[in-house]
């Protein structure tokens, strides 16, 4: 029998059957993603192969080759990944620029994994009901014109009075989206929006270190009213983005700007970091490369140095 996995609670599955089934489903069998140690082998939005037990469970045999997935190195072991969701259109990053400030790091990070595994992505800056100064508006132009300069699309939404939701419901028609971002950024608030009926929990930014709290504790995937093949898949929020599976000569590539540049370098095997000849670093001097993006670019390199992992911050 095959199916669907619709949610993940860490060891446990809920897989959507091709009769209309929500069947509780554990592992059978050992799964490998090309080597890489994961914590979770199956993930939200995999084909799976179930074998049922007279109980109402099922064991998960196998799972269908995944056209893609997002992956992101685990907070607990360097050596470690963790599958964010897979068979993806598109994921949206939810960021905010006030009460909680998402770092430029975490979005290039984001980025950089979404171009890597040819995932398309979208910005979608929330919170917009609260840049009500000059600074802050300046600030919303100058994001907004590096990633769309970029080629990214970038959307202002506000959960709380709605701004820029028609414009966010229109590219998630009919596309499986993974939704992410760090805890406080009111994706919960987003998708209670977007699908009134789940009334998902959503909490108060901690007022001290202006962070939010943890209120989706596993992923999820949700079919979106008034439309016939568009899911939503939750995350939990993250706080760093750790990158895996990155070759220092190839972390440019997922820039796609550094890269673009980067044909013009003396060498083909240039790191962009003291080359002589290296475009890259005279477009830094000329100011067509953001520094915010080059400093991205460094943290990544230092991600694929095994020798020298840190957490991402």
């Amino acid at each position: 029998m095959e199916g669907l996995v619709i949610r993940n609670t860490g060891s446990h599955y809920v897989v959507a059957t091709e009769d209309g089934r929500e069947v509780p489903a554990k592992i059978k069998g050992n799964f490998r993603i090309r080597n890489i140690r994961t914590t979770n082998p199956v993930a939200v939005g995999d084909h799976v192969t179930l074998l049922d037990n007279p109980d109402g469970t099922a064991y998960i045999t196998a799972i269908t080759p995944r056209r893609n997935y997002i992956i992101r190195k685990a907070s607990n072991l360097s050596k470690e990944a963790h599958i964010i969701a897979a068979n993806i259109d598109q994921a949206c990053l939810i960021v905010t620029l006030k009460h909680p400030t998402t770092s430029t790091t975490f979005i290039d990070r984001f980025l950089a994994t979404a171009e890597a595994y040819q995932v398309p992505a979208i910005l979608v800056i929330n919170k917009t009901d609260l840049l009500d100064s000059d600074d802050d508006r300046e600030l919303l132009d100058a994001v907004t014109y590096l990633y769309r300069s970029i080629g990214y699309k970038v959307l202002h939404v506000s959960a709380k009075n709605g701004d820029g939701l028609d414009a966010l419901r229109e590219v998630l028609v009919d596309k499986i989206t993974l939704l992410s971002g760090n805890s406080g950024v009111g994706k919960s608030s987003l998708i209670n929006q977007l699908i009134p009926s789940l009334g998902l929990r959503t909490a108060e930014i901690s007022e001290s270190h202006d962070t939010g709290m943890h209120t989706t504790t596993f992923s999820e995937m949700y079919p979106l009213p008034g439309t016939d093949k568009g899911y939503i898949i939750d995350t939990p929020g993250v706080k760093g983005f750790g990158t895996v599976d990155f070759d220092k000569y190839e972390a440019a590539h997922y820039f796609p700007e550094i890269f673009e540049i980067s044909q013009d370098c003396r060498y083909g095997n240039c790191t962009h970091t003291h080359e002589p000849g290296c475009a890259v670093l005279a477009a830094l001097e000329d100011s067509r490369i953001a520094q915010s993006r080059y400093n991205s670019y460094l943290s990544i390199l230092e991600d694929a140095d095994e020798n020298k992992y840190r957490k991402a911050q």
